[in-house]
């Protein structure tokens, strides 16, 4: 009689992981500073290195193709967050734990770090740049006297909860399990930050990313680590506002479920805000019975860009 071998639950299944599993926490936080890398050198180098006579490419565009990009090319493994807000965004609505959440924003700060640190570098270059510091202030976030058209604290702090909230609302319920047009979330979300980033610059170079923002006042005079409290406080009510307001709508729908939707859940453990990113490893998740972890894939986001799961036979 032969030994039934033990086979991984369908829902922790991942294309992308070692023997079909999802990828671990190692891997998702390599995904996210290696893809908020890519967003600080395209929305910061963009602007910095072109010229204004030659017609560029906008920088507020090249910031959002790079954000659909991204995502395409690495959502699939961590979500595509890429972004503190976004990230905090998700905590609040409940599709991710706190410390993977803390861990997310480490890894975005570290990416976005070392392409701000790339591109000083290649300023440093330039032989007609006698200051790349100050070079570097010409696409830092600020406001006052700082700010393009010297836009008071009070208008840039109103514009990056504003922006915050809009884009981390559009990024929810883009990736909500539910939506039945998830597959064009990239874009939706690159689009969306593209034109926020138009505005942004408009008022202070606004970047709706504490991330971007902490990578670029780093490299900067001193005027910008001075202001740079504003560009994390205002992200992080309006990423506070989307989430709760996410959630609230998530509730309101569960409340309203019919029966043959409690079936149909109880046919997939997974929930719609599950708990996400719990620290849990791969191999714990392989123990772990489909039907005794009813947030085995919590995270609407990822769990989408995993694609199809493979079936048991």
């Amino acid at each position: 009689m032969s030994t039934p071998v033990s086979v991984p639950p369908t829902d922790d299944r991942h294309s992308a992981g070692d023997n079909g599993l999802r990828p671990g926490l190692l891997s998702r936080l390599g995904a996210e500073a290696f893809g908020t890398l890519f967003l600080v050198v395209a929305g910061l180098g963009v602007p910095l290195f072109t010229l204004p006579q030659s017609n560029p490419l906008p920088g507020a565009l090249a910031g959002g193709l790079a954000v659909t990009a991204a995502m395409l090319a690495f959502a699939y493994i961590s979500g595509g967050h890429f972004n503190p807000a976004i990230t905090l965004g998700n905590l609040v609505a409940g599709r991710i734990g706190i410390a993977a959440a803390a861990a997310y924003i480490g890894a975005q700060l570290v990416g976005a770090a070392a392409g701000a640190l790339a591109l000083f570098g290649i300023l440093r270059t330039v032989p007609n740049i006698s200051d790349a510091r100050t070079a570097f202030d010409t696409v830092t976030a600020g406001f006052g006297e700082h700010s393009v058209i010297q836009t008071s604290m009070a208008g840039v702090l109103l514009v990056e909860v504003l922006g915050a909230a809009l884009l981390v609302a559009v990024f929810l319920g883009m990736t909500a399990r539910r939506n039945k047009h998830a597959a064009a979330a990239p874009f939706a979300v690159g689009l969306a930050f593209a034109v926020l980033l138009q505005l942004g610059q408009a008022l202070g170079n606004a970047p709706f990313n504490p991330a971007r923002a902490t990578a670029s006042a780093l490299f900067s005079s001193s005027w910008a680590l001075e202001q740079l409290w504003l560009f994390w406080v205002a992200p992080i009510v309006g990423a506070g506002i989307a989430g709760l307001v996410f959630r609230g709508f998530a509730d309101a729908q569960g409340r309203s479920a019919t029966a043959a939707d409690h079936a149909d859940d109880a046919a997939d453990p997974e929930s719609d805000l599950g708990d996400d990113f719990d620290g849990a490893s791969d191999q714990e998740a392989v123990e772990k019975p489909a039907a005794a972890a009813p947030g085995a894939g919590g995270d609407d986001a990822r769990d989408f860009f995993d694609g199809p799961r493979s079936k048991e036979s």
